[in-house]
Order: structure tokens, then sequence, then C-alpha cells
């Protein structure tokens, strides 16, 4: 009677752990958004677990550290930014070799590595760490230290977690997929920066939002001089890797904040939020002279001089909508192009518009 009411203990206990993963399956699996999928998988290891700190390292494909991105610990904000060098730890070890590991006491297992427990003042006693994988490429890891109520983790726990790393390394792997797919419908595929149709969005929202907080936004109209002789000289291969050039150029010399499209063909925009024509004119400088020191070349080595005819406007001081906005950026940056090029004209440098009579003649 004894032995039965083990078995039904275990096949009880059993029956809820599998409907508990199968529950972490549709949570994850059905979320969208790196962020959803974190948030998501930091609630389910909180509940299905009992940790007493936890956390969810992603991979740098390029450099092979770790990097915390999740981190559910009493010294959790002290974890952000660190990264873990290639095998470094259980941590590294299971990144590199693909297993999971539970380790029951972290001082007799040589891989441990207390550096950072030194670092942040935490003691870790005890750590599952399994591997994010999804067809055959590790991701990152997530790792449990030390278990609350216990001695040490059972092979329960890490059997459960090795459920839901699985399920986790799925959901990043779709939502990366989804990132990318929309990054494709708002990116000018040769420069990387945003195309025209998406920057026509972008510029709705700021313009609003400015008028809603009593902001100012600039907008800066970019025109490449001459570049039609680049394509006639050297060929369009050459023009094409140009533009790609300068597209990084703008894209390092913006703020995070600040938004730069490929407007068509040479010409490029550059959305400025929270600045007006004097902080515009600034970043106009810096990129200018980027232009300048710039090594554009052409397939045959020859260098290639960078200027631009620019013009800029600002909401709301010159222009009271988005409409009017661009009119002025667009007719400051022309106006440039036709006489000098090599220049920067702003709204206030623009004539001011005839105004007609009463007998509806301009007026001189």
């Amino acid at each position: 009677m004894k032995d039965m009411h083990f078995d039904e203990v275990g096949e009880n206990r059993l029956e809820q752990e599998l409907k508990a993963l199968v529950d972490v399956g549709k949570a994850l699996t059905s979320r969208l958004s790196l962020e959803e999928v974190f948030q998501t998988t930091m609630d389910k290891v909180s509940s299905l677990l009992n940790p007493s700190a936890w956390s969810l390292l992603i991979l740098d494909q390029d450099s092979r550290e770790l990097c915390f991105e999740i981190a559910v610990s009493p010294v959790a904000d002290k974890l952000k930014g660190i990264r873990l060098p290639p095998g470094q730890g259980i941590a590294g070890f299971v990144a590199e070799s693909g297993e999971p590991l539970l380790v029951a006491d972290v001082r007799q297992d040589e891989r441990f590595c207390g550096k950072i427990d030194e670092s942040v003042g935490f003691v870790t006693s005890s750590i599952i760490c399994v591997p994010l994988k999804t067809h055959d490429k590790t991701l990152g890891v997530i790792q449990l230290l030390n278990a609350l109520g216990q001695d040490q983790f059972e092979p329960r726990d890490l059997r459960v977690l090795s459920a839901i790393a699985d399920f986790t390394a799925i959901a990043i792997e779709n939502a990366r997929l989804v990132e990318r797919v929309q990054e494709l419908t708002i990116t000018d595929d040769l420069t990387g920066l945003y195309n025209s149709r998406h920057f026509q969005t972008i510029i709705d929202y700021e313009v609003e939002r400015a008028g809603r907080q009593g902001t100012e936004v600039s907008l800066v109209f970019l025109d490449l001089d001459h570049f039609k002789q680049v394509n006639d000289t050297y060929g369009h291969l050459t023009g094409s890797r140009l533009l790609s050039e300068i597209g990084q150029t703008i894209g390092k010399n913006t703020r995070k904040v600040d938004y730069a499209a490929r407007y068509g063909g040479d010409e490029f925009v550059i959305l400025l939020p929270g600045t007006g024509n004097e902080g515009a004119l600034g970043m106009i400088r810096n990129l200018r002279e980027r232009f300048r020191q710039g090594d554009y070349r052409s397939d045959c080595d020859q260098k290639i001089e960078v200027t631009a005819s620019i013009g800029v406007a600002t909401y709301p001081t010159n222009a009271p909508d988005k409409s009017e906005l661009i009119r002025l950026a667009d007719m400051a940056m022309y106006a440039v192009k036709k006489s000098t090029r090599n220049a920067v004209l702003t709204a206030f440098d623009l004539p001011a518009p005839e105004t007609p009579d009463r007998a509806g003649n301009p007026s001189s």
C-alpha cells in the first residue's frame, strides 16, 4: 500500500509537471517579440522552480561572449553589462559544450569561476545550467543558483529547466525572425537606413509628439553633389557602394534618438527630435567633416570626394505642420543645389513668400 501511495504521488507530480510544461510551451511560442519572450521566461522560471537567483545569458555570435539579458537576483543591477569570456565558468562551459549541467557543490567543481560572485557580493553554492539551443546552434544559457528550501537542486529541476530552455530557444529564434522580417519592411536594402515609406510614419509621430510636448524637431534634407558623375565615371556598382558607405557614415554620426532614411536615389533625410535649428546645424557640421575625412574610393582605387547640398527646417519655428516642414527643408536643399552646392541653407535663409496686394498682384 505504501509503494502504491508513492507511485500515485509520483504520477500526480509527473502529470502536473507535464501540464505545466505544456502551458510554458504555449505561452512562449505564442510570443512575437524578444521582450515578451524574456518576460514570459522570467515568469515561468520563477513560478515552476525555486532558485534564490537565476539568469538568462545570450551568446554574442561574433565574440562568443555571454551577456546577461535577464537577472533575477538581489544583485541583479550589478550584473548589467557584464560579459563572460568564451568558456569561462559553468555558464561558459555549458555554452561551449551544449550540454546541461547540475553542480551540487560548486566548491568541488573546477569549472566554477568565482570572479562574478566576488565582484557583485553573491555566494553561489549550487548551480543548474542548461543551453538555449535550436538546430544545433547555441543561443545562450539559463542558469539557476542555490535551491531554496532544499540542500541542492534535483534531477527533476534539471529536467524542467531543460524543457523551458528548449521552448525559450525556439521562441527566441522565432522572435528574431519576426524582427528581421519587420526590419526588411522598414529599411532600405542598400544603406541599412530607414526607407522613405517608414520615414513618413516616423515624422508623423515625432511632429505630433513635439506639438503635444511643446518641443522642437528639425528635419534635414541632404542630396549628394555630382552623384551622377560617379555612376557615369566609375559605374553603378561603385555608385551603389558609395551610397551604402554614405548611409553608414550618416548612421554612425547621428544619435540613437535620431532617424535617418534614404529618401530616394542619392537623397537622404535626417529627423532630429528635441533639436532646434542650432543643434541641427551642429550635427550637420560634424557630418560634413566626416564626409570630408571619409576614404571613399572607386573599384580602381580612385578617391571620391563627397560633398552634399543640405537644407534644414524646424518645427514649429519654421513650419506649423509636417507637410510644411518637409516642403521647407526640401526647398532649402534645392536652393543650395541650384546655386553653389556643397553648402547648408536653413528655412530662415529662404526668401519670404510674396504676398499679393488687394488687386491680386505680387508685392515687390
